[in-house]
């Protein structure tokens, strides 16, 4: 009987044992690959930023449509800068079938997903990068750094991001991000975010690990200081500066507008912006933010208040010279093509929880913790001339990049981890 009885107790300190060193390799692991994060300071490669000298046959810029006589060429030069919880993965999306449609040449992160994210960006991060190296598209998340991008596509190139109403972009981060922030541990409550928003200034440290996700995201992806006092003149510049960078900031609560511009920014088929919903997440128990609450949050995020009601107003004199009537047409054939591609791909035509998602292709990214991003199954019969494009509007980010030729060497080890610690 005592032999018996102390065989738990060894696993159990067996299991305690390798436990320790197993966190304590992830420590490790974690410290080489996620670099120190330096709020307010950029850095640049040693080489000046030379601006790319494409060939004679390269060098056409496309001029914006004019409705169903198109007399331009397709963009194929294009940096998104992809900001977070955005519907920037469903835009993301688009621009890897268009890429891969007309073989064009992506700059990819080298290891990661992202470009060492939350530093900011320097060509060195892209992979198998060469000073003078020339890229079509840049689209994976980024700190913002705009000489450091430009200097990787051709002049001409166009420059695009989306943004979305700061407090909902906040609650979307929040409950995302919210376990990686230590910040946020000592909330108690069952509404940890209704918890964190009467008295922000309690939990909330500029300097903590993580801390960016809680306040100003947009600004901080844009490469600026979140923690500006709101009244600032340089809060004002910093937005002129993005207005004069960007050729379409797109919003996320008018999505398919925001495609019927960008497709006559970049002189695109419709096929080119069909899309369907990607990383969303399952509607969460905690009710969404409302009344004081959504004061609060859209107080807690001014900076990024400011730059959206800019870009609203922005966006809205775009559709103005667009035309209101043809923009209405635009949006209704984008929807009904949408519907259409719904029909021929989605199995139950519409998202699934995780569990429920039977190919493992098809499996999306999830946070830690909980799988709260819905998925998709593909229809077991389509027909030849849809498979190929159902399966790659489909296809997750984290996939779709390895299909690209991205080397994911770091993200693959992290989901190994996770998937054996079942995080």
């Amino acid at each position: 009987m005592p032999l018996l009885s102390k065989k738990p107790w060894e696993s159990k300190a067996k299991g305690l044992v390798l436990g320790a060193l197993f966190t304590s390799f992830l420590l490790l692991l974690y410290s080489y690959v996620v670099p120190p994060l330096h709020p307010n300071v950029a850095f640049t490669t040693s080489e000046p930023a030379a601006p790319c000298s494409p060939a004679p046959s390269e060098s056409e810029v496309a001029t914006p449509g004019n409705g169903s006589a198109r007399r331009c060429q397709p963009r194929q030069d294009i940096v998104f800068m992809k900001t977070h919880k955005t519907a920037s993965s469903t835009l993301l999306n688009i621009l890897f079938r268009f890429g891969q449609k007309h073989g064009l040449k992506f700059a990819f992160p080298n290891g990661r997903n992202d470009f060492h994210y939350p530093s900011y960006f320097t060509r060195s991060l892209v992979q198998d990068y060469r000073p003078g190296a020339c890229f079509n598209i840049i689209c994976n998340h980024m700190r913002f750094h705009y000489e450091e991008v430009r200097g990787l596509v051709r002049p001409g190139a166009a420059f695009i991001t989306v943004i979305r109403d700061p407090a909902r972009l906040f609650e979307s981060s929040f409950h995302y991000f919210g376990s990686l922030v230590p910040l946020t541990w000592k909330l108690s409550s069952h509404d940890k975010l209704a918890e964190f928003l009467q008295d922000p200034d309690r939990y909330y440290d500029p300097s903590g690990y993580n801390a960016h996700y809680l306040r100003n995201l947009l600004f901080f992806d844009l490469g600026y200081d979140s923690g500006l006092d709101p009244g600032s003149p340089r809060v004002q510049e910093h937005i002129l500066e993005v207005e004069r960078r960007f050729h379409l900031v797109l919003l996320q609560e008018y999505f398919d507008e925001s495609l019927v511009l960008l497709r006559e920014l970049l002189c695109w088929d419709l096929e080119d912006v069909l899309y369907f919903k990607l990383n969303a997440r399952r509607d969460s128990p905690v009710p969404r933010l409302s009344g004081e609450l959504y004061r609060r949050a859209t107080a807690w995020n001014l900076l990024d208040v400011h730059l959206y009601r800019h870009f609203n107003a922005s966006f809205w004199r775009k559709v103005e010279a667009f035309g209101h009537e043809r923009m209405v047409r635009e949006v209704a054939e984008l929807r009904q093509a949408n519907e259409r591609m719904r029909r021929i791909c989605i199995d139950g035509g519409q998202a699934v929880d995780a569990e429920a998602i039977q190919d493992s292709a098809m499996q999306p990214w999830q946070p830690l913790g909980v799988k709260s991003i819905l998925g998709y199954n593909l229809k077991k019969s389509i027909g030849p001339h849809h498979e190929q494009l159902c399966r790659r509007m489909l296809t997750p980010e984290i996939q779709y990049l390895s299909d690209l030729g991205a080397n994911l060497w770091v993200t693959k080890l992290w989901k190994f981890l996770r998937d054996f610690l079942r995080w």
